[in-house]
């Protein structure tokens, strides 16, 4: 078991840190371009790992969006991300498309309701 682990976490952390490191954006790399992070990642996988998570990548300051650098925090001009149903403009646009529509099915069976038969 423990020489499966010796295997398997350096690789989960190159892999890890390959994909962290392409997917930076350029300007939140440091000391070298994005393309030889890259490389000392795969040809070094577990010197290059923890170099590019130590060294390589800028660290924002905690914000109001979660982590210090996470996707929802580090994007500067990307907005934060709201569930459906806290979303305003998601909401909004339900009630937009149920006013336009007014054949709606849901309608329909509302003004159903009062047209039963007597029987």
């Amino acid at each position: 078991m423990l020489r499966v682990l010796m295997f398997l976490v350096p690789l989960a952390l190159s892999v890890y840190a390959f994909i962290d490191c392409i997917s930076t954006k350029d300007e939140d790399i440091r000391h070298m371009p994005k393309p030889l992070w890259a490389i000392l990642v795969l040809l070094f996988p577990l010197v290059g790992s923890i170099s590019w998570i130590i060294a390589g990548k800028k660290r924002h300051p905690m914000g109001a969006g979660g982590q210090a650098g996470s996707a929802w925090s580090r994007g500067g001009g990307r907005q934060q991300w709201v569930a459906p149903d806290d979303n305003p403009e998601f909401l909004k646009s339900l009630n937009e498309e149920k006013d336009r529509d007014p054949d709606d099915s849901r309608g329909d069976r509302d003004g159903d309701k009062g047209k039963g038969t007597d029987g």
